[in-house]
């Protein structure tokens, strides 16, 4: 079953339960996976990796209003966008713990042969294909620059 499939069925159950937050979320990914299959060019066709690529960019999208929300001192909207995100969360593939994204990093310095802080752009491309989906762009980057200026 693909991710598709899999939130569709995820709607039908907790609509059954009434989990309004759930399927609020599920809602909302459904969405966006059905324009990114109408879209042009995109054949009616959504493969799981930009299905991923989706969800990353909805569980920030829910993270960065949560955090506007808070500046603003609106905790029930902020805590209604986590609770969306961590929905979404549960379909994302495991994160990596810090050690472990270290250790990934690490090898993939070691496999590219850099050394220097200004080789970080060799480094950031093939981290970003390989841990894509399963550590933040942001956690990636400073990870390479802290590991490179040793």
């Amino acid at each position: 079953m693909d991710l598709f499939d899999r939130i569709s069925e995820d709607i039908k159950k907790a609509m059954l339960a009434r989990e309004k937050v759930r399927l609020e979320a599920l809602r909302g990914v459904k969405k966006e996976f059905l324009e990114a299959r109408t879209a042009k060019g995109a054949g009616g066709v959504l493969t799981d990796e930009n299905a991923l690529k989706i969800l990353i960019k909805m569980v920030k999208q829910r993270k960065e209003s949560a955090a506007i929300f808070t500046d603003n001192n609106r905790p029930e909207l902020a805590a209604n966008e986590l609770a969306e995100a961590a929905v979404i969360e549960e379909y994302l593939p495991r994160q990596l713990s810090s050690e472990e994204l270290v250790a990934e990093v690490k090898a993939i310095i070691a496999e590219t042969g850099a050394s220097s802080p200004k080789e970080m752009g060799k480094v950031m491309k093939l981290a970003s294909q390989r841990l894509s989906g399963r550590a933040d762009g942001r956690q990636i980057s400073e990870t390479v620059k802290t590991l490179l200026a040793q």
